[in-house]
């Protein structure tokens, strides 16, 4: 089972939980970076306009060639100065020399005109299911759980480690997920199932390309809803596990009525081939062998969680 962390393992409710200027103050940091996450939609860039709500701001009509970079960050230019806010990756392909900080959550650094200004910390809380939903997993005979993240591998492992995942994949970009995905298809033994479990509209080709896509409801985008086989819709990835029993049992009872219902009717057949079975006795082998089947059927109605 692979997991995307944020919206999946996580609340998805960012808040800005440290600020770190450089050359500036606090609040001046606050107030930039909020004007350069102004016009993109990204929870991350709400928490940021929410934390400097109370601030004086800058007026938006002095803000212009705003542009936001998948994976990386935003750039916007306000009053002739260009304005980035970003990643690590993001400032190192601007040649911008920033310090590297291994604290769990998501570190954003502000630079104007090429100068590093400072770092914001926006962190995400774990849903409190998610440390049992990858204990009932494993209980059930999941081989391995996998996360994928944007996190540096230093912060990936800790949270890996926390909630007892097999292994991370940190630094892991929106665009390269398909990659990350279709390698780990290639590593799985054969007959193995895999599934993915996502929230994001970039999981969209994720869960179409997985064995079985499962997304989150509540908080899920439309087009990952779409995508995927399964939808939890209350976002607890404690469902998953239940999922899975589901699945299992009512496999299991498919082919004990298969089974049943076969034996049943070849032994009627055989039975009335050699004059031993009437009309009452093909009834039963037509009719009360499907009115077992359903009864047997509504069995899959009660699933008890692990």
């Amino acid at each position: 089972v692979v997991f995307d962390k944020t919206g999946t393992l996580t609340r998805g409710a960012f808040t800005v939980t440290k600020i770190v200027p450089q050359s500036i103050s606090q609040e001046e940091l606050l107030v930039l970076a909020s004007a350069a996450e102004a016009y993109s939609d990204h929870p991350i860039a709400r928490s940021i306009r929410n934390a400097a709500a109370n601030l004086s701001q800058i007026d938006k009509t002095q803000i212009t060639d705003a542009r936001e970079i998948t994976g990386r960050g935003v750039q916007i230019c306000l009053d002739g100065a260009q304005l980035s806010l970003g990643n690590a990756l993001w400032m190192h392909e601007q040649e911008i020399a920033v310090p590297n900080i291994s604290e769990i959550g998501t570190v954003l650094y502000l630079a104007k005109n090429r100068t590093y200004l400072g770092y914001l910390l926006i962190s995400d809380t774990l849903k409190p299911q998610a440390q049992s939903a990858i204990t009932e997993l494993k209980a059930l005979g999941i081989q391995k759980t996998v996360m994928l993240t944007g996190d540096k591998q230093a912060v990936a492992q800790k949270i890996g480690c926390q909630l007892g995942i097999d292994h991370t994949v940190a630094e892991c970009l929106p665009d390269s997920k398909v990659m990350h995905l279709e390698q780990l298809l290639a590593e799985m033994p054969r007959r193995s199932k895999l599934a993915f479990v996502g929230d994001g509209i970039n999981d969209a080709p994720v869960l179409a390309l997985a064995d079985v896509g499962i997304a989150m409801g509540a908080l899920g985008t439309d087009a990952a809803i779409e995508a995927a086989d399964v939808v939890l819709t209350d976002d607890n990835p404690q469902k998953i596990a239940t999922a899975i029993q589901i699945a299992r049992k009512t496999v299991r009872i498919a082919k004990q009525n298969i089974v049943f219902s076969l034996a049943i009717k070849s032994g009627v057949m055989l039975l009335g081939a050699l004059g031993l079975a009437g009309m009452w006795a093909a009834v039963f082998a037509d009719v009360g062998v499907c009115v077992l089947a359903i009864f047997n059927a509504l069995r899959t109605m009660r699933t008890n969680k692990i």
